[in-house]
């Protein structure tokens, strides 16, 4: 069996690549388990040096990942070379930060010396998706790696050629060989890499239907997971919302990386008051995009990362018009080859039928009008999905009283969109999953919080 790597703009077989073999896959736990129990013991400022340098690896071959991501899934290459840079950056941080985030944490219990500390856990096993194949990756093996663990990495098979390029930054930086492994699998094996005695925890970002798989695996072994899942973010824009900011944002987050991002807004919940013009600028702004190579510096969104994606979403949207969502842009396949889908806008759209109740993973705006501010919390709030929302309005206490109390959701952000960011936790609720990535929180999520009392 091998690992196919098809280019979504042109439909081309450009590599493929063996599966990791059986035999080879014991051998790499083992090393990694190996690489761990050195690793555990190193100093804080060798890790940091580490990190550090593998932070200025990214950089100086920015462009060469960009290209690569191109080609492997569709990436226009200045994003590409964007995302690049946000990963270096969260080497950056957990260099900086993840001794402190570790320290010692004296506590008073009497005449007792007691303290909580922080020790790795082992082996982590990652289960990456394919649309952000160097950001994903990075944000977990920073901090786990700081944290004294050894990874491997299950990167989705549409991106081998990102997975091995990740190994190679961190042995290219000077860490320990098999410190971080990848391992060309597919899906179907990742139970029995869970089960491994030798793999401590598991985490995972990718649609719900992989979460409820994984943490299923992860229960049955007793073994600590995090899970990132699905999202359909609502954007709440009300009556006093200044239009221009609200479209332009709604906009740029709906096409982030072709839509297909777990946080790019999804719904957008507009008061009656604004819908008219809102839906007007919105096909204005999405109209102007152009969409192309992603190749080409000038392309501002390529195809979708595979033609059967492209097609089931295009199926949402025609079973959404036929259920009643006006459509106002797009939502029609493009002639060529390629997994190219139009950026479209759906007005009208309501509970029960697919661009309100599932998760549509492309450039498709889904506008559903709302009464006022509670009733756009109630649909806002109304999803089996709770990673991201968004709410707009000049009323900023009021805008952060709905993003504290109102609103279902890992993240919420008044008058910008969603994004993830070292500094501050990420994750979601309900079917987004669990556990949380990134700050202090993301780097314990690995690690054995135990109490010591001396006596």
């Amino acid at each position: 069996m091998s690992l196919r790597v098809v280019n979504p703009a042109t439909g081309e077989l450009l590599r493929e690549f063996p599966e990791t073999p059986p035999r080879a896959i014991r051998a790499a736990i083992a090393a990694a388990d190996t690489a761990f129990r050195a690793w555990r013991e190193t100093p804080f400022a060798l890790r940091t040096r580490l990190m550090g340098q593998a932070a200025r690896v990214l950089r100086s071959r920015a462009g060469e990942y960009a290209v690569l991501m191109a080609e492997e899934m569709g990436k226009p290459v200045r994003d590409g070379r964007a995302e690049v840079e946000k990963s270096a950056s969260a080497c950056d941080f957990y260099a900086e930060h993840a001794e402190r985030f570790l320290a010692r944490e004296p506590v008073d219990t009497g005449p007792s010396r007691s303290f909580v500390c922080f020790q790795p856990l082992g082996v982590v096993l990652a289960v990456m998706p394919w649309n952000f194949p160097f950001w994903q990756v990075f944000r977990f093996a920073a901090p786990a790696l700081m944290a004294g663990n050894a990874a491997l990495l299950k990167h989705a098979a549409n991106v081998p050629g990102c997975a091995l390029a990740i190994e190679e930054v961190f042995r290219s930086a000077g860490f320990p060989p098999d410190l971080f492994r990848t391992l060309l699998v597919p899906g179907r094996k990742v139970a029995a890499l869970i089960r491994h005695p030798l793999v401590r925890a598991v985490t995972l970002t990718g649609s719900t239907a992989a979460g409820r798989a994984v943490g299923r695996a992860a229960g049955q072994a007793l073994k600590k997971s995090v899970l990132e899942l699905g999202g359909s973010d609502p954007y709440l824009v009300l009556r006093d919302a200044d239009l221009e900011l609200a479209v332009e944002t709604c906009a740029a987050s709906r096409l982030i990386n072709a839509g297909q991002s777990c946080i790019a807004a999804k719904r957008f919940l507009v008061v009656p008051e604004l819908q008219g013009e809102f839906e007007r600028r919105m096909v204005e702004r999405l109209r102007s995009v152009r969409m192309g190579d992603p190749l080409d510096e000038a392309t501002q969104m390529g195809p979708q990362a595979r033609v059967d994606l492209r097609d089931e979403l295009h199926e949402q949207v025609r079973r959404s018009v036929a259920q009643g969502a006006r459509l106002l842009l797009g939502g029609e396949l493009p002639p060529g080859p390629g997994a190219f889908y139009p950026p479209t806008v759906l007005s009208g759209v309501r509970k029960g039928i697919p661009a309100y109740d599932e998760e549509l993973f492309g450039p498709v705006a889904a506008i559903v009008p709302v009464r006022d501010e509670a009733d756009a919390v109630a649909v806002a709030n109304d999803s089996v999905f709770g990673l991201g929302a968004a709410v707009f309005t000049q009323d900023a206490e009021r805008g952060e009283r709905l993003a504290e109390r109102e609103l279902e959701a890992g993240s919420c952000f008044v008058n910008a969109f969603v994004k993830s960011d070292p500094r501050m936790p990420f994750g979601g609720i309900k079917e987004s999953g669990y556990g949380r990535e990134l700050s202090h929180y993301g780097i314990r999520e690995f690690v054995n919080v135990k109490s010591v009392v001396v006596a």
